[in-house]
């Protein structure tokens, strides 16, 4: 049997949402061992004079509990 705890993180990127997403999880996965999943709960962008200066995400990232 094995057990999962989730914590929820925020990234950004200047590139897209894609880019966002795998910049989290690769952060997530320097500190947290047994990374196995995210659910991205929320995206949202940074504006400035009309244009997109920033991507963000909001995921809740899923790890398994070592024993």
């Amino acid at each position: 049997m094995s057990v999962a705890r989730v914590t929820e993180i925020t990234s950004s990127s200047t590139k897209s949402f894609d880019d966002a997403i795998r910049e989290g999880l690769a952060r997530a996965n320097k500190t947290l061992e047994n990374v196995s999943g995210a659910w991205i709960k929320s995206q949202e962008v940074v504006a400035k004079n009309g244009k997109v200066t920033e991507y963000r995400v909001r995921m809740k990232v899923t790890f398994v509990l070592n024993d």
